[in-house]
């Protein structure tokens, strides 16, 4: 029997994670620790709320007082740490923000984990869920490895890397239990609408321009959300502590052609003449700081765990698509702010 606390589980990536463990291990009780910032959203697990392993909690990774009351409550046997503020351009304007929650409250979620643990770290397991921006920008050629140096570029990255750096910290001072993966880009359902993809697709529904920054010749390596959860999942239960695993989607695209592929399978779902919503496509200022690409070499998790991910990106984007077609209600809510009434309307506060 575990009790494992997901925090930021009602996120993109957290409820998927969130999902997969419910319905996976009815015998695991799972506690959602979320703030309900604008990325967090109960409606993404409206399918799974009142199952009788799952527990919501609103709360603050910030908040160390919280933290320790949970675990003594709980009596945590793992931690899945999804939590993060993740926009980088909101990281450009408000970089204090990824600062107290990215590394302040990793720091208290490590710190509470230890109090709790010390004495009996057997069995427990502190997973951290990081990204690859931690490790700069690439050129043309190359790889992201699991020991590529660090060079963060934005205040985002730096603060996963600095949020990475205590992780391990607390492995090498304390033998706290860790494991760590750096992923690529996600991409799937669930995705807030100010992501590249699901504010296309909200933005072609609508006939609305599509921001592409600079001459959209950035490449990213696009992962499937599911399949990240899945790696995850193997991760959590097969990796080996104090272990780095990255896990990368083997999808490079450059932003345009990501883009001008979205179009042309808009254009077919929704009925419109071949070459209607490319039209679309407007070229704005480019982001300060922005790396040039992005590219994940996850052999290792192939190799230990036998992981791989289970969709190329052509057909993982036609079933987000369908997604968003067939759950316009959420995206209008989510667009217009209203999701966020939907905690009060489920527990009266």
């Amino acid at each position: 029997m575990q009790t494992i606390l997901i925090t930021g589980g009602a996120g993109f990536i957290g409820s998927h994670l969130t999902r997969l463990f419910v319905t996976k291990y009815p015998n695991y009780k799972i506690v959602n620790l979320d703030k309900l910032t604008y990325a967090g959203n109960l409606e993404n697990l409206k399918d799974i709320e009142n199952s009788p392993n799952y527990t919501f909690v609103k709360g603050d990774i910030a908040d160390l007082d919280l933290l320790t009351s949970l675990f003594n409550q709980y009596n945590f046997t793992g931690v899945l740490h999804c939590a993060a503020e993740s926009h980088v351009d909101r990281s450009i304007t408000d970089p204090l923000a990824f600062v107290k929650t990215n590394v302040v409250g990793t720091v208290c979620l490590l710190q509470a984990a230890k109090e709790h643990w010390k004495g009996n770290m057997e069995d427990k397991i502190f997973y951290h869920i990081s990204t690859d921006e931690v490790y700069g920008s690439l050129g043309e050629e190359g790889f992201f490895y699991e020991t590529t140096s660090y060079d963060p570029r934005s205040p985002y990255s730096a603060s996963k890397a600095s949020s990475d750096h205590f992780v391990r910290a607390y492995y090498h001072t304390y033998k706290l239990p860790v494991k760590i993966s750096n992923c690529s880009n996600n991409y799937g359902p669930y995705h807030f609408p100010e992501k590249l993809i699901p504010l296309c697709i909200h933005n072609i529904i609508n006939n609305k321009p599509l921001p592409i920054y600079g001459k959209g010749e950035n490449v990213r390596d696009w992962l499937f959300v599911e399949d990240h959860a899945r790696a995850i999942d193997i991760i959590f239960h097969n990796g080996k502590i104090g272990d780095t695993y990255n896990i990368g989607g083997h999808n490079e695209w450059t932003n345009i052609d990501l883009i001008r592929e979205l179009c042309k399978q808009m254009d077919v779902k929704l009925g419109r003449p071949e070459g209607t919503s490319a039209q679309l496509i407007t070229f704005v200022k480019d982001r300060a700081g922005h790396d040039l690409r992005y590219a994940i070499d996850a052999t290792k998790l192939k190799n230990d765990l036998g992981w791989m991910p289970s969709l190329q990106f052509e057909e993982g984007l036609s079933r987000t698509i369908d997604w968003y077609l067939n759950n316009t209600e959420w995206l209008n809510r989510v667009t217009s702010g209203q999701y966020q009434d939907y905690y009060s309307g489920m527990y009266g506060k």
